[in-house]
């Protein structure tokens, strides 16, 4: 696997923390999809997805809007 970046890090101490809410809202401020992509993938192998189904949701939600093509986030 990857590198995971610093962002995917914090995202997951979060989800671990119990605070999902605040999880959903950073994942909803993501800076990239390689970003997103690295979470779904930390949280497959950790086993976070099937304990955290709404965090789970908006992981897929935000990679569908990220990935349109006219949707993205400024810099």
């Amino acid at each position: 696997m990857a590198k995971t970046g610093e962002w995917t890090t914090k995202v997951l101490a979060v989800i671990k923390s119990g605070k999902t809410d605040a999880a959903i809202a950073q994942i909803k401020v993501a800076p990239t999809v390689k970003d997103l992509n690295q979470l779904k993938a930390a949280m497959i192998v950790g086993g976070l997805m099937a304990k955290h189904k709404n965090v789970e949701a908006a992981v897929n939600e935000n990679l569908v809007l990220l990935s349109a093509p006219r949707l993205h986030r400024a810099p």
